[in-house]
């Protein structure tokens, strides 16, 4: 019975110990699931640059964005003439597409970092192991390449270069020397300067839109490439043939400058008499200006007149022909009272002549035109009745 239990107790325990290993393990498979699934869902985007230096930056080294910490760098590996950085932005963080990337040194002791600009805002987006080309990246200016600059500069300067004959200082005393007693003009050189910065400043948008419309022009001139060479052609044709008679030409001028003179000579020794002209010139000016109406009305009947005289012409017998007025003479003065015709064709009027009486307005119709008005038609009383035949 005592070795029945103890052999009980001991499955008991072994089983117990059994199912904690499996507990545990169980447990530690959901904790690494758990981190492989959360770090897969939360993966960020690898970003490879290529920078023509990057001293101060190493693996680790921080990924910001407006100077907050965004990713890390993973790698740092030198290729060639070029150094690749190999970058992971965390996950959520939008870059644009166009990306630079810039290594920043806060200061001279601080850790350096890398800087994408600019701040994303819209359109494209850095994709997973997106690129960013050298022509894309920046790094600082670092303190011995200023130092090594400064030295080529002084001694390109020094004695043993451009100053070996004293030419430096002899600009440098010039300069002095210019400039002494002049500080006022310089001041105000400066401070118009400063006005006229402003002023381009203010318009900057007249400014542009002038170099856009000059960029225009020049865009046509080259369109037009043809045409402006045929211009530029023909322009020193003419040159050309100037050139060729500046004799003649010069002659002219010569005789212009000749005439000018003469008709100022002319003017001066004139001028009362110029004047007193100008004052006539007023008046008779002034009188065509009061009988506009009157030239109006002949400028618009001479065109008639002269047609009519035209017409009047026989170009057979070479005379001017026309129709006289008879009833006038045979009548006097009475045959041209109009009067004597009324729109019933009775006559109240003057009489006419003997035994005569007013055509009627169906005779009338039937008359042949006459080159003169009618001032009084009058016919036989039986013509009258026949119709005026």
């Amino acid at each position: 019975m005592m070795t029945m239990r103890i052999g009980g107790l001991l499955r008991t325990r072994r089983d117990r110990l059994v199912l904690g290993a499996g507990a545990v393990i169980v447990a530690a498979a959901l904790v690494v699931g758990g981190v492989l699934v959360y770090h897969a869902s939360h993966k960020g985007t690898q970003v490879t640059a290529y920078f023509s230096g990057t001293i101060g930056v190493y693996p680790g080294s921080t990924v910001r964005v407006l100077g907050v910490p965004v990713g890390t760098v993973d790698s740092v590996q030198p290729q060639g003439t070029e150094v690749k950085v190999t970058m992971t932005v965390n996950s959520g963080v939008a870059v644009p597409a166009d990306a630079t990337a810039v290594v920043i040194e806060p200061s001279v002791v601080a850790d350096r970092y890398v800087q994408l600009t600019p701040a994303y805002t819209s359109g494209p987006q850095l994709t997973d192991n997106a690129v960013i080309p050298v022509n894309r990246t920046a790094v600082p200016v670092e303190v011995d390449q200023i130092y090594t600059s400064i030295n080529r500069l002084t001694q390109a300067l020094g004695p043993n270069a451009l100053n070996k004959n004293g030419a430096l200082s002899e600009l440098v005393k010039t300069g002095a020397a210019n400039l002494n007693g002049n500080g006022a003009n310089l001041h105000a050189m400066i401070t118009q300067f400063g006005a006229l910065s402003k002023t381009l400043g203010d318009n900057s948008g007249n400014l542009f839109a002038t170099i856009t419309y000059l960029q225009r022009f020049t865009s046509m001139l080259k369109a037009n490439d043809g045409q402006v060479r045929l211009a530029e052609q023909q322009l020193a044709d003419v040159f050309g043939f100037l050139a060729s008679d500046r004799q003649d030409l010069g002659a002219a001028l010569h005789e212009l400058s000749i005439a000018l003179g003469q008709v100022q000579g002319f003017i001066a020794n004139n001028r009362g008499l110029i004047k007193t002209n100008v004052t006539k010139l007023a008046a008779i000016t002034q009188l065509l200006v009061d009988e506009k109406a009157s030239l109006t009305e002949a400028v618009n009947t001479i065109p008639l007149a002269v047609d009519n005289v035209v017409n009047a012409y026989d170009s057979t017998n070479h005379t001017l022909d026309g129709r006289g007025d008879l009833n006038e003479l045979s009548m006097g003065p009475g045959a041209n009272d109009l009067t004597a015709i009324t729109a019933g064709g009775t006559g109240t009027g003057g009489s006419g002549p003997a035994g005569a009486v007013p055509l009627t307005p169906s005779a009338l119709r039937v008359v042949p035109p006459l080159p003169l008005p009618a001032v009084g038609l009058y016919g036989t009383p039986e013509a009258v009745q026949a119709g005026g035949r």
